[in-house]
């Protein structure tokens, strides 16, 4: 099994991953003084929470040779959903989380069964769902005009997203969690070493009796459950909810994917190296801002980089 085989090179792309965020700080102590204060590296830190929670569902179906591509208005969904629900007031705010992980968690399971029982490309599938959350979202809030889009997150979700807990803000403490629950699914459990077995060689996993749908409908569960997390955490960080808020998350989480050491192909990764992606790749925006370049110029490097580690870990692949 790939995912198993590999397991020497999966955590050696990682490592690399966190060596170039090293790199990266340090090259922005140069650019600008002061970078690698404890508060800067903390508000970086804080920063990668939200792509990192995004990409810990892309971690999910990429091993599978899935992909997710309707996160960003799931993301947005979840934000604004939780927002109009709660109506700002910590009473609701524990019954607004719940009916907010359920939506994003019931999208992604939709995505699943489109691509397990029809047969439907995750790409097609996906895509075309991410458009009817866009219209759905546009049509029920009215285009953010509804008398309760305006309503500020609770208090309790933005001391979440905003607080701080043992010198350490609590939406790491949150992604440390996350960080925690993923890897042991992934690691330690049936339903961890099946995602990489049909990442693998699906066929082979049909015939060896696993729950190959089931499984894939678990896997797209849980990326919709990932994005409407990363929409809650946000709506809280920032107050209230806008449109278009979830669009950055959609390249940045395949990229923090990418960036990790995961095979694009499916069998190989884990989200370690996900988390690594997602520190290195903020890193970057954030050496990026302090030179000043300007936004174009980044969407050029983002998509370069992507390039040559597909090329790279391509060419490895090939190799071995």
């Amino acid at each position: 099994m790939r995912g198993a085989g590999s397991l020497d090179e999966t955590w050696r792309r990682a490592l690399y991953a966190f060596a170039a965020a090293v790199l990266l700080f340090a090259l922005g102590a140069v650019v600008r003084p002061g970078f690698v204060r404890p508060d800067s590296i903390l508000a970086v830190l804080t920063v990668a929470v939200f792509v990192g929670l995004v990409a810990a569902g892309q971690t999910f179906v990429i091993l599978i040779g899935g992909i997710d591509l309707s996160v960003p208005w799931v993301l947005n969904a979840a934000a604004i959903l939780l927002a109009t629900s709660s109506g700002g007031s910590d009473a609701r705010a524990f019954s607004a989380l719940l009916l907010t992980l359920g939506m994003g968690a019931a999208v992604g399971a939709v995505n699943g069964l489109g691509i397990a029982f029809l047969g439907v490309p995750a790409v097609v599938m996906t895509l075309a769902m991410n458009g009817i959350m866009e219209g759905l979202t546009l049509g029920l809030s009215g285009g953010m005009t509804c008398a309760s889009c305006a309503s500020y997150a609770p208090p309790a979700i933005q001391a979440l997203a905003h607080g701080v807990f043992l010198f350490l803000p609590t939406a790491l403490w949150l992604w440390l969690a996350v960080i925690a629950i993923v890897s042991f699914i992934l690691g330690a459990t049936v339903f961890g070493r099946a995602t990489y077995a049909i990442g693998t060689n699906l066929r082979a996993s049909e015939l060896a009796g696993l729950r190959v749908r089931a499984t894939i409908i678990g896997l797209y569960a849980l990326s919709g459950l990932a994005a409407a997390l990363a929409g809650i955490m946000l709506v809280g960080f920032g107050g209230q909810a806008s449109l278009g808020m979830g669009e950055p998350f959609l390249f940045q989480s395949i990229a923090a994917v990418v960036i990790g050491g995961a095979s694009i192909l499916g069998g190989r990764g884990h989200y370690l190296g996900s988390v690594a992606g997602a520190i290195c790749l903020v890193a970057l925006i954030s050496v990026l801002l302090a030179m000043n370049m300007a936004e174009y110029g980044r969407s050029i490097i983002y998509g370069v980089i992507i390039l040559v580690l597909l090329l790279l870990y391509g060419r490895e692949s090939r190799e071995s």
